[in-house]
């Protein structure tokens, strides 16, 4: 399934998250990274500048409840020894998809954050 094919989340399941978010363009974007996180799943590609991008296959736990933790796991290029995993809040996570979503639109591609990837190899302070 494409970030575009996405249907958005019921009210219901939107409106726990909506205090988390409230910035304008975030709560707009969260429907439909709830819809994402539902999936448990995506594939993407990160782009490497003056390079090729690698293929990604990101997974996670769903829960419904935002301050559940989501354990998000990678594994880039099919290879098991570029497997990553990172352990977050999942309105945190949420955040991170929205973001996601907020790039494919501008870019066409799927892919995390700067932010996501210093969290996922812990560089950030």
């Amino acid at each position: 399934m494409s970030i575009e094919q996405l249907q958005p989340a019921p009210p219901q399941q939107v409106g726990v998250y909506v205090p988390y978010y409230p910035q304008a363009n975030k709560k707009q974007m969260l429907p439909f990274a709830i819809s994402l996180h539902h999936k448990g799943a995506l594939e993407g590609q990160r782009k490497i500048e003056g390079g090729e991008s690698i293929p990604f296959i990101a997974t996670w736990n769903v829960s419904s409840l935002p301050a559940d933790l989501c354990r998000c796991r990678i594994q880039f290029d099919g290879n098991a020894e570029l497997s990553y995993e990172v352990l977050m809040a999942n309105f945190e996570f949420i955040d991170f998809l929205i973001e996601v979503i907020m790039n494919f639109r501008r870019s066409r591609l799927a892919d995390f954050s700067q932010s996501f990837y210093r969290k996922l190899l812990k560089l950030e302070d």
